[in-house]
């Protein structure tokens, strides 16, 4: 396609997404410095319609971009404009009050469907390929214990346990050597470390070993990657003329197996786009995902309809996911 052509389909996707009416010949020439005459914008408009990469939804109207024109419009962007310093400080200031993992994520969601007005979902940093930092033991009462893990990712994982009667100094002991076998070490690692301990813990360490190291390998053995945080669906609704039509869209991002395939395996720093018909689902082939890859092996995006601003967008999800992971490898 040549570089006229080009610019007249970046005219139309750009004024398509800001005004959601159908862009006419006119409009452009008057809005856009395009150095051409309507005719000649006519006549590449007609080119870009037998191409494929725009339609005229109905007689009489201008044209809107397809999904091969939008593919077309994201794949010749060039490179993704970065957010400004005022924007990158709005990411860090709201990401910086966090707690832990949970509430990272949950800021993180609602910051990235505020930023995009888009459907956000996050997916929980893998286990397997994080490695243990810390296992804590806090003493509640003479009978009761919180065990708590801590890993790379950030994860913090706890659990109360009901345990004979205690005192400090052992569980002072066997937090030590709880942390001798697993922390720094991967779930697989730590797991094959514990089993050990269980073998050679002093006698009166041993009941007590047993309950903790017990639940400690059920924690490290739950996976985590399957669980995401979604939010901002309200603004799904916002782009339909008929809210009917949403509803397909709506059950579809309620599956979890559709929320793991549409996010994918995103790498860091790359962001993945896939419009309309390339999503593998047919509720969602009349939506867009934008996506990229955080942390250790998670994901993160937005889903929003075909018609999105894909500059703006794009930035977001790279910025977000930038920040996200770099609070978490802190």
């Amino acid at each position: 396609m040549d570089d006229r052509k080009l610019q007249v389909l970046r005219a139309i996707v750009t004024d398509y997404v800001s005004s959601q009416e159908p862009v006419g010949s006119k409009a452009l020439v008057d809005k856009h410095d395009l150095g051409v005459s309507p005719a000649t914008v006519r006549n590449d408009m007609a080119a870009l319609e037998e191409e494929g990469y725009i339609t005229q939804p109905h007689t009489s109207a201008g044209r809107i971009p397809t999904d091969k024109g939008y593919r077309l419009f994201v794949d010749r962007m060039g490179q993704v404009k970065p957010l400004s310093a005022a924007e990158q400080r709005a990411i860090q200031t709201f990401l910086s009050g966090a707690l832990d993992l949970d509430d990272i994520l949950l800021r993180t969601v609602r910051l990235l469907a505020q930023a995009t007005q888009q459907v956000a979902i996050v997916q929980y940093p893998t286990l397997s390929h994080s490695t243990v930092r810390h296992v804590e033991l806090v003493s509640l009462s003479t009978t009761r214990v919180l065990l708590v893990l801590i890993t790379s990712s950030g994860r913090v994982e706890q659990r109360s346990l009901e345990v004979p009667e205690l005192d400090e100094t052992t569980l002072g002991d066997l937090r030590t050597h709880l942390n001798a076998a697993a922390a720094g070490r991967t779930p697989e690692e730590a797991a094959v470390g514990l089993t050990g301990l269980l073998t050679s813990l002093a006698p009166q360490t041993l009941t007590l070993g047993q309950s903790v190291i017990t639940s400690l390998l059920e924690m490290l053995g739950s996976e985590t990657s399957s669980r995401m945080v979604i939010g901002g669906m309200p603004y799904l609704t916002r782009y339909a003329t008929d809210p009917g039509s949403m509803k397909p869209v709506l059950e579809a991002l309620e599956e979890q197996v559709v929320l793991l395939t549409l996010l994918g395996e995103a790498s860091a720093d790359v962001v993945t786009v896939r419009i309309g018909q390339e999503n593998p689902f047919k509720e969602l082939q009349t939506t867009s995902v934008v996506a990229s890859g955080y942390g250790s092996r998670a994901t993160l995006g937005v889903v929003g309809p075909t018609r999105m601003d894909y500059p703006s967008t794009m930035a977001s999800v790279r910025a977000v996911a930038r920040y996200v992971g770099r609070f978490l490898a802190q």
